[in-house]
């Protein structure tokens, strides 16, 4: 049995990217706690905020989170998932949580890039440079407590897979 891989962090540290070549280099299976909420729902983040505010979103959150944790799996969480203590929580107890950690002007820039409005919207409504400043400063404690790797995420993406690899492998070995 090998226990599942959360990736938690801020949007824009590359959950989804490092997840999905993760899973491929583990021979691991591959989930996203958003797109499994989107494929469950027919709608989007957005639409799902929009009709049912953020905390609607969170509770439906949490039951994607539950339902997409599976032995041999990466799973890509969405931003906020340590919002929640039972989350944190969840997470510890029944898989391997990592931390990709970012600076705020690193995802602000990674977010201005690659847009996508349906899957990220915003937080504050403010600019997502600011956004993300105050955004870290909230969550970046939970993260940490959640964690147990945290790993700099602010490289290639490839690289933080060989980080993650030589880190799991590190501690199966002590």
């Amino acid at each position: 049995m090998s226990l599942p891989l959360y990736l938690i962090g801020a949007r824009g540290c590359g959950k989804t990217t490092v997840g999905q070549a993760l899973a491929l280099a583990l021979g691991y299976a591959f989930s996203d706690t958003d797109k499994h909420l989107q494929q469950t729902t027919g709608l989007t983040v957005t639409e799902i905020v929009a009709a049912e505010g953020w905390q609607g979103f969170r509770q439906r959150e949490s039951l994607s989170l539950q339902a997409v944790t599976a032995d041999r799996t990466v799973i890509a969480t969405g931003g906020g998932m340590v919002l929640a203590a039972e989350n944190r929580q969840f997470m510890r107890e029944h898989g391997q949580v990592i931390y990709l950690k970012a600076d705020a002007a690193v995802l602000a820039a990674r977010l201005e890039a690659y847009p996508e409005q349906a899957q990220r919207p915003t937080l504050t409504g403010r600019p997502i440079a600011d956004e993300m400043v105050d955004v870290l400063a909230a969550r970046d404690k939970l993260y940490h407590e959640a964690a147990h790797y945290i790993i700099d995420a602010m490289q290639q993406p490839e690289v933080v897979v060989e980080e993650i690899i030589s880190v799991l492998a590190l501690a199966r070995a002590s």
